[in-house]
């Protein structure tokens, strides 16, 4: 791995890379736009397939939140090209989003996506990148393990409350066990507003107080949750 590997609230590192719709430059072609890069260990492999399909399935659910995907292996353009179209033919889904090439590695190396798993195969790394290009969450799968695709969705439609309303949010929001559905307020930095803090705020201590979250953004991280929970109708192989 190298020395330093891009870190959350880092600038995404500026990349050129080589996709199945052509060159793309990261982060400035998404610039105003979130984004999501994510590197699966193999193209023609069963969970990273699992995982394209996913991804495409709720690929209008990104779109709604002003996400655009981009995948990454280390595998050619003409390699992505032949498993995209099985996908399609197999499958009956369209993979809307690019994919990298990176059959030297380089790229990944650079993320951190090489690890100690396997010195050939990149683990399944999550970035979420803001609009302004900055990191602000990196999760890493290992290989043997499929994402969560509606947990990612759920996190993207969290950092945005996050970064929109100035506030933090609490585990499994919005179904937390404590504060419920509600966004916890900063902690004051001062003597002054502890002391206030329960006057303007409900809470549990000056340091543990909450407020509502606008309800659109509840019941859309709800929708997710819910959906993450629910047994998928299975899917048939396509007849041809």
């Amino acid at each position: 791995m190298p020395a330093q590997i891009p870190l959350i609230g880092e600038r995404f590192p500026t990349l050129t890379v080589q996709t199945t719709v052509g060159t793309k430059k990261l982060p400035d072609d998404y610039a105003g736009k979130w984004f999501i890069l994510f590197s699966h260990p193999g193209d023609f492999t069963p969970v990273c397939t699992t995982e394209f399909y996913a991804f495409a399935n709720r690929y209008e659910d990104f779109k709604s939140l002003g996400v655009e995907l981009i995948g990454l292996s280390v595998d050619s353009v003409p390699s992505h090209i032949e498993w995209i179209n099985w996908i399609k033919q197999n499958l009956g889904i369209e993979i809307p989003f690019p994919i990298i090439a990176d059959p030297r590695g380089v790229v990944a190396e650079q993320l951190g996506m090489i690890q100690a798993q396997s010195p050939t195969a990149a683990v399944r790394a999550v970035f979420i990148v803001n609009s302004q290009g900055i990191i602000r969450t990196i999760i890493y799968y290992p290989l043997e393990l499929g994402r969560n695709i509606d947990e990612i969705l759920r996190a993207v439609k969290a950092l945005q409350v996050i970064e929109r309303e100035k506030v933090a949010l609490p585990a499994n929001w919005p179904n937390n066990e404590v504060v419920g559905e509600n966004a916890i307020v900063p902690t004051a930095s001062t003597i002054q507003e502890a002391q206030s803090r329960l006057t303007q705020y409900k809470g549990f201590s000056w340091w543990l107080t909450y407020k509502p979250v606008p309800l659109e953004d509840v019941q859309v991280a709800a929708k997710f949750l819910e959906r993450a929970s629910r047994k998928p109708p299975a899917l048939t192989k396509k007849q041809k």
